[in-house]
């Protein structure tokens, strides 16, 4: 019986196949009707299952094949891959996300609290100073920050903030930090474009992924966040040696709206948030005057943010043995219930 795309094999599955195994497996799906002379073609070309993976129309009508066989063949690969795995943008139910944690609600507050590690930062710190400065030229330009304001000048709020605390948590830290935007993570279920994803730079390993949503979309925006972090332990395996800290790992994440901000904790099985309510920062044109209340509140809140971000990512590059790791994350979840 021929497989539908539904049945087909585990995209893992199939990448471990050497050139036999995929031959007679693409052998099988009748609606390919691959005949001899291509099926020898791909075995000349010691086609594998990663490369069908990544195969398109133009390589294989250039290693001889016909344009039928071509076609079929690349709209195949092409489907097996979309179908199997879903978007991240497709996930829209919190609820449905928290399923999997044992946790039956979209209530934000029904997730278990955390208790973040803060940095602290002295008001005349230079990178802080320079934060406050850059968000007070935005809103120069753009004026107050609306709550439905679009995600083009929200990132201009954002990226101002996750820049500041990495350069904030290399201060007296051997660890040197990047930002990717739009980085893609692919894990076994879903796949796409993270908003934000902070790493540390000399392993390469993940360290927390940020989503930005509209203030009415946190809910979307968390769950999103929490499968983007699962498919992210995914990436951080695959990128560590065999036995190396593989029994246990974590990391965080970051829900905000630049407005407000979430932070999340996750590791294989068990999800946390550290506030159920929002950490606010408001961008108001008052604040321009530096007599206001606006003014003082936009510091007091932006560094408020600003520590935890720094202490996530100073926590995360932390260099201890995985019990040890496992032994810390109960610490953080016991302190925040």
């Amino acid at each position: 019986m021929d497989p539908t795309i539904d049945e087909i094999l585990d995209i893992d599955e199939i990448r471990e196949y050497d050139t036999e195994q995929l031959v007679v497996y693409l052998q099988s799906v009748k609606t390919l009707k691959l005949d001899e002379d291509d099926l020898s073609i791909l075995r000349k070309e010691k086609y594998t299952g990663v490369n069908f993976l990544k195969i398109t129309e133009e390589k294989l009508r250039g290693n001889g094949l016909r344009d039928g066989p071509a076609e079929r063949l690349a709209d195949f690969a092409k489907e097996y891959c979309e179908r199997k795995r879903h978007k991240y943008s497709s996930i829209k139910s919190l609820k449905d996300v928290l399923k999997d944690y044992s946790i039956d609600s979209d209530n934000i507050s029904k997730i278990p609290l955390f208790e973040p590690q803060i940095h602290d930062i002295e008001d005349n710190d230079k990178y802080f100073q320079n934060c406050i400065s850059n968000i007070l030229i935005r809103i120069k330009s753009y004026g107050s920050l609306a709550t439905n304001s679009n995600k083009k000048m929200r990132r201009e709020y954002v990226s101002t903030i996750l820049h500041a605390a990495l350069r904030i948590a290399e201060v007296g830290s051997d660890s040197i930090f990047r930002m990717d935007v739009e980085y893609e993570v692919n894990g076994k279920k879903y796949y796409g474009a993270t908003d934000y994803a902070i790493m540390e730079s000399k392993s390469g390993n993940l360290i927390c992924i940020t989503e930005d949503k509209m203030d009415r979309s946190i809910q979307e925006g968390i769950a999103q966040n929490i499968r983007q972090l699962e498919s992210s332990h995914d990436v951080n395996k695959k990128k560590r040696k065999r036995g190396e800290n593989e029994d246990f790992d974590y990391l965080y994440g970051i829900v905000t709206s630049a407005r407000e901000w979430y932070f999340l904790l996750h590791d294989p099985g068990k999800i946390s948030i550290s506030n159920a309510t929002p950490f606010i920062i408001q961008y108001h044109e008052k604040a321009w005057d530096k007599e206001s209340d606006e003014y003082k509140n936009l510091c007091k809140n932006t560094k408020k943010v600003l520590s935890i971000i720094a202490g996530l990512l100073l926590d995360k590059v932390d260099d201890i043995e995985p019990e040890a790791k496992r032994t810390k994350v109960e610490r953080f979840r016991s302190n925040g219930n």
